[in-house]
């Protein structure tokens, strides 16, 4: 009975990192599903999301190789943005949401290339994140003047 409750306490911690994990998964797939919507995902966008998470986010660099290969891999059976966004509402302040917001704009400009669709999704994740159209014109802006440098 002794070991069981031993047990019990010492699987408290990966609880903890299960919580975190989650956190960056929906980070992952959220920036994978931006870099999709034009439909193909280069190598530099692909940088830009590691890069982000790690540097940006402060995710541990092998919990992000993790969660990439996995949000890669289902990248085609994606979850509603409702799903992503009802989320980061609840763990996220606004100053890190619009800091999620330029990240996306520094994925999307990775490529050189700005579509219709990932301006519309930018669009949309801002009204769902409760974010401005200023605050989310102020992101590109600081995104692009990133991508210029």
């Amino acid at each position: 009975m002794l070991q069981s409750l031993k047990n019990i306490f010492a699987s408290e911690p990966n609880i903890n990192s299960e919580i975190e994990n989650k956190e960056i998964d929906i980070l992952s797939g959220l920036m994978i599903e931006a870099a999709n919507t034009d439909g193909q995902i280069t190598q530099e966008e692909m940088n830009k999301i590691s890069y982000s998470l790690i540097n940006v986010f402060k995710e541990d660099p092998k919990i992000v190789e993790h969660s990439l290969t996995k949000a890669f891999e289902n990248k085609d059976n994606t979850k509603s943005l409702f799903f992503y966004t009802s989320k980061l509402n609840k763990l996220y302040s606004d100053e890190n949401k619009i800091k999620l917001i330029e990240v996306l704009w520094e994925i999307i400009l990775a490529d050189n290339e700005i579509h219709d669709f990932e301006t519309n999704l930018i669009r949309r994740l801002a009204g769902l994140l409760y974010i401005s159209d200023v605050e989310c014109g102020n992101a590109k802006i600081r995104a692009a003047q990133k991508d210029q440098k």
